[in-house]
């Protein structure tokens, strides 16, 4: 199959607004579990009992991302309301090193309303209970797409001596979370809890890794009391990950690109494991399956068996997967290529960025269990999603809306074992 041919109106379906969670349920394990494995009858169950469907002794894999308070409303002195959302940072660019910064930053943003922002006007706004001044100074347009590099300066009345606030308290006192749009709704106090998982670490995401958001203490435990072993990765999800495909072949969609990070254990923990996991989410599926053309990067880069002196650019585009004249190298070749660069220049983690796009056609090397979600119709997770079942979509979302199934980033859950 000529994967950039596919056109995105065949993986439609109908999805009534009904079927869309708003919120989510008191208890985040007692969403209900679609059981599909191959060409079996589909079954379903609840969440909290996914342990008894995993293989004992597999590796299951966490993005442990957390979500930002990403948006931040701005007044003019005329009144119009200017909306600046966080999209990546630009300077710095590190993700860990922009929440610390602590008198200035450059992100770059999509601005609602832009045409009453005028040139050269600066807008500023208070920190609360009258702590100081947050001001706004858009630098560069049209960078990245649709984004604008905005500078955010700040400048604090009163921290008790402790100097001027870092970033990421600005953002926990002055930003919003930004819940999906196709909740139609606000975001509520309630959110800032139930749109995190459990084991959210890393601060980045504008959208959360919705897979996660069913895990519970009590959950992680029955895994680890069934002998699954549990490693986490990180991806920062990107406002691209709401981004419809609005093109008739996906040949024109263009793929947004994100940050990832994995640890040189997390990696040698897969090598440990064949080279194979289970992934928790979509955004799992494509840092795993990220890492073995990143490792054959490496190895093609290598001249006499040496690794390059200098490190590589190993960002993976998004139709690199489907480039056939790059020939295949096995998994484990791949990830201890990853592992031997690592050690080569003294790295304790892979941090680079990722375009894939997972697509039928795609032949998937590390995941072999994933647990997902409902997505949206005619978007690229749903692609994902058909090329992992090859192509029997249909049938697992035909039986999660004829049972009552929730649907999207509150909706339930699906554990899928081709």
């Amino acid at each position: 199959m000529n994967t950039k041919e596919i056109k995105i109106a065949d993986y439609n379906y109908d999805l009534p607004d009904e079927r869309i969670a708003k919120y989510p349920l008191p208890e985040r394990d007692n969403s209900k579990l679609l059981v599909y494995k191959g060409n079996e009858p589909i079954s379903h169950d609840t969440f909290y009992n996914i342990s008894e469907y995993l293989p004992k002794g597999e590796l299951m894999v966490f993005n442990n991302t957390k979500v930002i308070q990403a948006r931040l409303h701005f007044q003019k002195e005329t009144g119009a309301q200017i909306e600046v959302f966080l999209l990546e940072p630009f300077f710095p660019a590190d993700y860990e090193q922009v929440f610390q910064t602590r008198n200035s930053c450059s992100w770059i943003c999509m601005i609602g309303n832009l045409k009453r922002w005028k040139e050269g006007v600066i807008l500023s706004l208070t920190i609360p209970h009258d702590k100081g001044q947050v001001t706004l100074t858009e630098e560069k347009k049209g960078v990245a797409g649709t984004g604008y590099v905005v500078e955010f300066s700040w400048k604090s009345s009163d921290k008790s001596g402790d100097g001027e606030y870092s970033f990421a308290e600005i953002l926990d006192m002055m930003g919003e979370l930004p819940i999906p749009p196709y909740l139609n709704r606000k975001t509520e106090e309630s959110d800032l809890r139930t749109y995190q998982t459990v084991y959210s670490k890393i601060k980045g995401s504008v959208a959360a890794p919705t897979a996660g958001l069913h895990f519970t203490e009590r959950v992680l435990k029955s895994l680890d009391d069934a002998g699954i072993d549990r490693e986490e990765l990180t991806l920062h999800v990107g406002a691209g990950t709401f981004k419809p495909v609005k093109s008739e072949q996906i040949a024109d969609h263009e793929m947004h690109s994100e940050f990832i990070v994995v640890k040189k254990e997390t990696i040698k923990k897969l090598i440990s494991h064949g080279g194979h996991a289970i992934a928790v989410g979509t955004t799992s599926v494509r840092t795993l399956e990220s890492l073995y053309y990143i490792g054959r990067k490496i190895i093609n880069a290598m001249t006499d068996g040496k690794l390059p002196e200098e490190e590589l650019d190993l960002h993976v585009n998004q139709w690199e997967p489907y480039d056939k004249n790059v020939g295949e190298v096995d998994v484990l070749d791949a990830l201890k290529a990853i592992e031997a660069y690592l050690d080569k220049h003294d790295l304790f983690a892979l941090h680079t960025s990722t375009q894939i796009i997972i697509a039928p056609g795609y032949s998937f090397h590390i995941v072999k269990i994933i647990v997902t979600n409902f997505h949206q119709p005619q978007s690229t997770l749903l692609l994902l999603v058909s090329a992992f079942v090859k192509g029997d979509w249909h049938r697992i979302y035909d039986y999660a809306l004829s049972h009552d199934f929730r649907f999207l980033s509150y909706g339930d859950s699906s554990i899928l074992i081709p």
